[in-house]
């Protein structure tokens, strides 16, 4: 009773300004990282970097996860709060589900950092993003490319993005689809959005494009794991060499795959760089230094032309150092 009771009259005179804006919670000087599912390389990565930073500065650290599911993430924002922590970084699971999130944090008054997605509302801050548009414009104009080179512009291109109600696969949606656009691609072959962020998923999602769609010839793929489920789709339809596919995001994996030819790049965000500028941008605001309210990280177009060169900043800033 007497802790709810001292929350609540910090959180009142948070809100009228009487708590300093930069002191972190006495309670307990952790720093929640509150992410969409740690199954996805990506936000492992950006988990990271998060941790490596916060720690030398003497914080604690933890991440949560809300397995793509809002009312998870509701309930694990609501667990730390309720301890009172330092600070919280979200990546929420999409941008409609921030804002109950962020209303909890400002009542309670924890500093939050957006770490990729974006939020539709509420205060935070910092968001830390990537150039979404860009990147997928870029890796759009390479696989245009791809298809001039081929002749296969009057061919359709398929896409499986992330959820369209994150700000983040709106960008890429319309970065990839200018891209299209400019090299004379006007047919799609479908857009279908991922909900379970698997493999399998994809598969399913591709083989039913590549049936329906006989010319079918390339394939933009939002984020790093799926892409496998892809290229299983066309070997089991026998479209090898028929469908060329561009992806988003970066594993291990992606990389030999881009090597080899099977993907013709990818628009690798860097998680890890992400993730050390969330940490970074809590920090400063707990010193009381000025913050900017959005910071934006580069995407690399990484292509077999360039991967060799761009390897060594890839190991550090895109698989947090496990590659």
């Amino acid at each position: 009773m007497e802790r709810r009771i001292l929350l609540q009259g910090m959180a009142g005179a948070a809100a009228l300004g009487l708590l300093p804006r930069t002191s972190p919670r006495a309670a307990e000087k952790t720093v929640v990282y509150l992410t969409p599912g740690l199954d996805l390389p990506f936000w492992r990565y950006l988990s990271k970097g998060i941790e490596n930073t916060v720690k030398p500065a003497g914080y604690g650290f933890t991440a949560l996860d809300s397995h793509n599911n809002a009312a998870t993430q509701l309930k694990n924002a609501q667990d730390v709060i309720a301890r009172g922590v330092a600070g919280i970084c979200i990546s929420p699971t999409d941008s409609s589900t921030a804002p109950a999130v962020l209303g909890l944090a400002q009542k309670a008054g924890i500093p939050v950092i957006v770490s990729d997605i974006g939020t539709n509302s509420g205060e935070y801050v910092s968001f830390v993003i990537s150039d979404n548009f860009e990147g997928a414009y870029g890796i759009g104009k390479v696989l245009g490319e791809h298809l001039k080179a081929k002749g296969w512009t009057d061919g359709s291109v398929g896409l499986v993005t992330i959820s369209q109600a994150r700000k983040n696969g709106q960008a890429r949606t319309a970065g990839f689809r200018k891209a299209m656009k400019e090299a004379g691609i006007t047919k799609e072959a479908g857009l279908q959005q991922m909900q379970s962020y698997t493999a399998d998923e994809t598969f399913k999602f591709v083989q039913d494009m590549l049936t329906a769609n006989p010319n079918m010839r390339g394939l933009f793929v939002q984020t790093d794991q799926p892409t496998t489920g892809a290229l299983r789709a066309i070997k089991a339809a026998r479209r090898e060499g028929q469908v060329l596919v561009a992806a988003f995001d970066g594993t291990p994996e992606l990389v030999k795959l881009i090597k080899s030819g099977q993907v013709v790049g990818s628009g690798m965000q860097q998680p890890y760089q992400m993730g050390v500028e969330s940490a970074k941008a809590l920090l400063a605001h707990y010193k009381g230094e000025q913050v900017p309210r959005e910071t934006s990280v580069p995407i690399l177009v990484v292509t077999s032309e360039n991967v060799e060169k761009l390897l060594p900043t890839i190991k550090q800033t895109v698989f947090a150092g496990e590659l």
